[in-house]
């Protein structure tokens, strides 16, 4: 018999500068630890401080979503698309860490992908004050090939 996952819940972080949303996951996070707990801290941070950074840490004891917590997911991100400034994602997953990397594309500021071990660097980043340069800086093992790529070499 397995045991159920622990209720997921979203816990604030202290110790970042104002302009920061430091969260970190914890058990199988629904629906209602998003409207409860991570959207109105996303709203209050925004309304604050106008575009936020955010640093989204999964917690060891981190279980997975629900089908509703990632609809709700995708709502905040669309909603927010942009009103951050730079996001720092981290964690030892790996589907999660794939999948941020792929819609990292998608988010109009430079999003990282740090392991747990680059905690430290992730936060060094997140709250370094130097000017992005535009659009998501997540570093991609392999490349999507474009067209030029499957043009046969010119005579």
């Amino acid at each position: 018999m397995t045991t159920p996952a622990a209720k997921g819940h979203f816990t604030i972080l202290d110790g970042f500068p104002s302009d920061v949303l430091a969260i970190e996951a914890h058990g199988r996070i629904d629906h209602d630890s998003y409207t409860t707990e991570l959207i109105p801290a996303i709203q209050a941070k925004i309304a604050a401080e106008g575009k936020v950074k955010l640093f989204y840490r999964i917690g060891a004891e981190f279980s997975g979503y629900t089908m509703g917590a990632a609809m709700e997911d995708a709502k905040v991100g669309f909603l927010h698309l942009a009103d951050f400034a730079r996001v720092a994602f981290v964690s030892d997953v790996e589907w999660m860490n794939l999948a941020v990397k792929l819609f990292a594309p998608m988010i109009p500021c430079p999003v990282r992908v740090f392991s747990e071990a680059e905690t430290a660097a992730a936060k060094a980043w997140i709250v370094a004050t130097d000017e992005p340069k535009g659009g998501p800086e997540v570093a991609a093992d392999h490349k999507l090939l474009t067209i030029e790529d499957r043009m046969p070499p010119a005579d």
